[in-house]
């Protein structure tokens, strides 16, 4: 079994810290105009900044795959549910910061205004900011499903899934 670096580890909890906060943060309609969550832009930008070593990791190798061999639609599913999941946390910031634009809303990260990506409207931020709100419930429900297929990993396969992405999980030795 080979173990994520402590580092993607760190990064994989953290992401998933953030997104739930980022989610228990959010304001929506004109409450997002008039009263906007400023703690919900940081958290949001924080994610988008953490898939770029994510996703670094994977291109370069140093995310390692599941070892347990398993049918070919099971790797089918894995990859498109990471590639879901990727999408969400590269998108939603994105296509909140152009919602924040659109309402004319400025976006700063720990305090560094951050460029409009789009004119402000007058009226409603339009079909982007929509998406945005559902997007944000679908990626904690796809997150969701992502956790349970771990525990169905560990618990039914029993392929030691979870002890890879665990902090607290004592190095692993393996037998050569």
């Amino acid at each position: 079994m080979r173990r994520y670096s402590q580092f993607l580890i760190a990064i994989h909890w953290l992401t998933a810290i953030l997104v739930i906060v980022a989610w228990f943060t959010a304001v929506g309609g004109r409450h997002a105009k008039t009263d906007p969550s400023y703690v919900h832009f940081t958290v949001g930008l924080a994610v988008l900044l953490l898939v770029i070593p994510r996703i670094l990791a994977r291109l370069i190798g140093a995310a390692s795959d599941v070892e347990v061999p398993q049918s070919y639609w099971m790797g089918i599913a894995a990859r498109l549910g990471h590639t879901a999941l990727y999408l969400f946390l590269i998108g939603l910031p994105l296509s909140g910061w152009y919602a924040a634009s659109r309402l004319g809303v400025g976006v700063s990260f720990f305090g560094v205004g951050l460029p409009s990506l789009a004119t402000p409207t007058q009226g409603p931020p339009g079909m982007i900011a929509e998406l945005h709100q559902t997007g944000g419930t679908v990626v904690l429900w796809l997150a969701g499903l992502h956790a349970l297929i771990a525990f169905w990993h560990q618990f039914v396969i029993k392929d030691r899934t979870l002890e890879r992405m665990n902090p607290l999980a004592p190095p692993v030795l393996t037998e050569d």
